[in-house]
């Protein structure tokens, strides 16, 4: 019986490398693993480094976290999110958006 679109097939378990899951060899799965894990670490620390222009905005402006979600266009819950550096619930796009909004200019280096 095929199972329906919104039923759950699998679920791979919390510490288990998901391309040993998927069937790769444990070599190559290891591999794929580091790789996955530093282009994760790799984008967090480009939110962070977002999140830091944002929140140092704020403070050198002295502004309260309304007054800066209504320059930033944004709710005040979602200040907060930035300040306490909450990377889960936000894009690269969506940061690179609210620094543009504080004036400053974002450039892309690869090095």
């Amino acid at each position: 019986m095929k199972p329906k679109d919104d039923e759950i097939g699998h679920v791979t378990q919390a510490g288990v490398n998901i391309f040993e899951d998927l069937g790769f060899d444990t070599d190559e799965a290891a591999s794929l693993q580091a790789e996955s894990d530093a282009q994760i670490a790799a984008m967090i620390e480009i939110k962070e480094n977002l999140m830091t222009e944002i929140a140092d905005w704020i403070a050198a402006s002295q502004l309260k976290q309304s007054e800066a979600a209504e320059r930033l266009h944004v709710s005040r819950p979602r200040v907060s999110d930035v300040v306490n550096k909450k990377v889960s619930k936000f894009t690269v796009d969506t940061l690179i958006e609210m620094v543009q909004r504080i004036g400053k200019k974002v450039q892309v280096a690869v090095v």
